[in-house]
């Protein structure tokens, strides 16, 4: 497998540029909930559960063909247009009763493809166990799958699908945003830099000090006494400074892929660093002995002939990198030893037990 190294450098401009707090940060009460709802697609092509294999598939055809006046029980039926599915979707933040949002379905027995089915109402519920939605409508599945006596063919899954606006939400949830005077900010990134930045912009912008840093990743905002509108106008109006996030000096590594990702702040203390491999390619090369076309005697044979190339790597140097240096001098230190990416995962492992790397070093 080729590995592809993806070295990410940052300029003077990245370093300094300035992200918007909407960006940096998640606000209280402001959130997706996760739903969760069990139910049945009909309408499918014969590639529907076995019910014999998947027992839940009929007992929940059993009772919903109940509910609707039909008796069963006891029948044999091996019906295979229906597929028992799990049913989920996010709440957005401050949804209106009456809204609708999308939907996934994923297959929940052994179903081969859920293409032209219906869902029928699926309850949706939350955590709490409450019902905050209902689910409705035709699958549309990314997928296809097609097979014959000889061969099949497939792309992406059968087994999942998607509704857009597929369930219309009956009960919103009571979070009452605007009489709050208080709210926290929460850091995607926790950072004691980051926060500090984020506090005084804002209290810079309102005059006083409205926000507190709790900790590496929270920032508390009181609404001051003479901000004549609520939290949601105060939110509006501080969501849209600019502060310089900082960050940690790290290096990802991903051997798998070959990937390396270094962070702006990365330093390297004065070390010498040399690379080489002894390099052996044997090649064979066969050639083919043969008799004249008019000789009495002779047959033909295989004449083996071999190649062997030795490379010592002798042009590689021994490259010094000073104390200090930053994160494009230290790519274009390796970048001159003419290393692949997997000799460079090697070498930055190499330097950060050395001590010689001022990061953190995550190996994926």
């Amino acid at each position: 497998m080729t590995l592809t190294a993806v070295i990410l450098t940052s300029t003077t401009t990245s370093v300094f540029a300035l992200s918007r707090i909407k960006d940096l940060v998640d606000v209280e009460g402001v959130r997706d909930n996760m739903m969760v709802g069990y139910g049945l697609v009909v309408g499918l092509d014969g590639t529907g559960d076995s019910l014999r294999n998947s027992p839940f598939t009929k007992q929940s055809l059993e009772s919903m063909l109940e509910r609707m006046g039909v008796n069963i029980r006891g029948t044999d039926f091996q019906t295979k247009n229906v597929a028992a599915v799990m049913v989920t979707a996010n709440l957005p933040p401050f949804a209106s009763q009456g809204t609708r949002m999308d939907i996934s379905i994923s297959a929940l027995g052994d179903s081969k493809s859920l293409r032209g089915g219906t869902l029928l109402v699926t309850p949706l519920a939350g955590a709490d166990g409450e019902v905050y939605a209902v689910a409705q409508g035709p699958v549309v599945v990314g997928g296809f799958s097609a097979e014959g006596e000889g061969s099949s063919v497939s792309k992406g899954v059968t087994t999942s699908g998607r509704i857009a606006n597929g369930a219309i939400i009956e009960r919103e949830l009571q979070f009452d945003l605007a009489k709050l005077e208080e709210l926290k900010l929460s850091l995607r990134n926790p950072d004691f830099t980051t926060a500090r930045r984020t506090a005084d912009a804002i209290n810079t912008y309102l005059g006083t000090d409205a926000a507190t840093m709790t900790n590496p990743s929270t920032i508390t905002v009181k609404k001051p006494r003479r901000f004549r509108g609520d939290m949601v106008t105060l939110l509006a109006e501080i969501e849209q400074l600019r502060v310089q996030p900082d960050q940690l000096a790290k290096i990802v590594i991903d051997e798998q892929s070959g990937i390396i990702v270094m962070g702006s702040e990365v330093r390297v203390s004065t070390v010498a660093i040399a690379q080489g491999n002894l390099t052996i390619r044997v090649t064979e090369t066969p050639q083919v002995s043969q008799p004249n076309a008019f000789a009495e005697q002779g047959e033909t044979v295989t004449v083996p002939r071999t190649d062997i190339e030795i490379d010592e790597s002798e042009d590689e140097k021994l490259t010094i990198l000073q104390t200090g240096v930053t994160l494009q001098e230290l790519v274009d230190g390796l970048n001159a030893l003419g290393v692949g990416p997997q000799d460079m995962i090697s070498i930055l492992q190499s330097l950060k037990v050395a001590g010689a790397i001022q990061a953190e070093l995550q190996v994926m």
